[in-house]
């Protein structure tokens, strides 16, 4: 740790970080006076020096937060109320030097670390047990430059502030479709979005980073600058350091455009999903639409179709036409209204707090066999939800990002949400065997979103090997592992 910072309070989070107080805090026992338990990399109980902990806490601009601090519950909190871990020590950094000096103490002390974005991991994988938790909500400026037409987030940005600042300026990029979701694990594991079909994935319109390696080191890379490392971010998720910040390419946008959902009682779920299995590869790059099935609280059981039409309104009715004949709907809000009304119409059935599991799996091409056992397994407690791809995103090379996934056409989501935690098993096991239904029709899944997805090499295809080569350049210890791991190359 860089001495020069001893100067600095050594108040980090509230509480002395050497006092008897700080220990009896910690939620863990004390392994000495001058020392706590901890965890290891490795799952092994570790003891973390009481002089080490401060010094950590001096080297920092940003709070240290332990357990005890007032803030020590919220810092911890992700959106997935499954996932109730306690880190020993939460490092909230304000620059990235002092996302360096959390790096540096995790891997001195062989400590087990989580980075923590927006805090949408579904699985739970940016917070953990015992361990460091870098959270980068104090990191979440976003910028426009509208003369380069490209977008600066810092790592601890939501989706949102990125819409938002680049509407502002006329302009858009590619992103999700819950808008407190984080711009970090987003991106790194590929960004589906709605305006992909014709921008690419979110991965596609990176321009550069600025990352944090496990040896501390302060990287920017780009295509011209450490090109190895910049082609692993783009969809190897967290295996490679902490991104500080993201460099996006934007794109000119009138934010008023053909949008909203057209609704069917259950009954009619064979006719849409027939029609739009036929129908689905024939839309144009500007159309986005993509199947719900789900249980609505007023209308019961429906599909539904979410539109967004990125071109002129006119030519967007025209191809909606047939799609709208299929059926009479019981609800056709697609209007000209503003983008960030789709952007955040989910956001409440989402929010922070609920409980929730999900399954994924990519779709190579739609079949009848694919319809029927969507519609004989629905199951009104899992929500049917999807990632529409093809168009721009079909035509990046299959290893030209690490996402290697191109060929999809849709990407389906098998989710759940429930209050209790006594309903857990119920809503995990319905969510199970809807996704063990399709999983025929299936190859691949979506790292960020999958709970039980762990095989890595097999997901990552022929990206793995150059993957798992510069993980051992940049992270030979594997001190990024809490994500699809991807084992360093000896």
């Amino acid at each position: 740790m860089d001495r020069r910072e001893f100067c600095k309070t050594s108040i980090a989070a509230g509480l002395v970080v050497g006092s008897p107080a700080f220990l009896a805090g910690c939620g863990r026992r004390a392994a000495t006076d001058a020392s706590i338990a901890a965890v290891s990399l490795d799952g092994l109980e570790i003891e973390l020096e009481n002089a080490a902990i401060q010094e950590l806490s001096q080297a920092l601009s940003g709070p240290l937060i332990l357990s005890g601090h007032p803030d020590y519950d919220r810092a911890r909190t992700i959106w997935n109320g499954m996932h109730d871990k306690r880190p020993d020590l939460i490092v909230r950094p304000a620059s990235s030097a002092d996302v360096s000096h959390a790096v540096d103490f995790a891997r001195d002390n062989n400590l087990l670390l989580a980075v923590r974005g927006g805090g949408h991991s579904w699985p739970g994988k940016s917070v953990c047990d015992g361990g460091l938790m870098i959270d980068l909500s104090q990191m979440s400026r976003v910028t426009v430059d509208r003369d380069t037409q490209r977008a600066h987030a810092q790592g601890g940005a939501l989706l949102n502030a990125l819409d938002t600042t680049a509407l502002e300026q006329g302009m858009v990029t590619t992103a999700g479709v819950v808008s407190h979701t984080g711009v970090g694990g987003y991106t790194l594991g590929g960004g589906f979005g709605r305006l992909n079909r014709k921008y690419g994935l979110t991965v596609d319109n990176v321009r550069g980073a600025e990352i944090v390696t496990a040896d501390g080191e302060v990287r920017r890379i780009s295509a011209d600058r450490e090109p190895d490392l910049f082609w692993a971010i783009r969809g190897g998720g967290g295996n490679f350091g902490v991104v500080t910040e993201f460099e996006y390419q934007l794109y000119p946008f009138d934010r008023n455009v053909l949008s909203g959902s057209i609704v069917w009682p259950i009954e009619d779920a064979r006719d849409v999903l027939e029609y739009y299995a036929e129908a689905a590869a024939g839309f144009s790059d500007e159309m986005y639409v993509g199947p719900v099935m789900a249980r609505n609280p007023d209308l019961g059981d429906v599909i539904v179709m979410d539109v967004v039409y990125n071109g002129d309104p006119s030519e967007g009715e025209k191809e909606l036409a047939a799609l709208r004949a299929v059926a009479t709907p019981v609800v056709d809000g697609v209007i000209v209204q503003d983008y960030m009304v789709m952007q955040t119409i989910n956001d409440a059935a989402f929010g922070h707090g609920i409980r929730s599991y999900a399954k994924n799996g990519m779709v190579k091409e739609w079949s009848q066999g694919l319809v029927d056992a969507l519609i004989d397994a629905y199951d009104p407690r899992v929500f049917l939800a999807n990632h529409v791809a093809g168009g721009a995103v079909k035509r990046v090379g299959e290893t030209d990002t690490a996402f290697t996934h191109r060929n999809a056409e849709i990407m389906l989501v098998f989710a759940s949400g429930w209050q209790e935690a006594e309903m857990d098993d119920e809503f995990i096991a319905a969510t199970r065997a809807y996704y063990k239904a399709i999983e025929p029709f299936m190859g691949g899944y979506y790292d960020n979103i999958d709970f039980d997805g762990d095989e890595a090499a097999g997901n990552y295809g022929p990206a793995y090997a150059r993957l798992a080569s510069i993980k051992g350049r940049y992270d030979p210890g594997n001190l990024f592992r809490l994500n699809s791991n991807i084992e360093p190359a000896v």
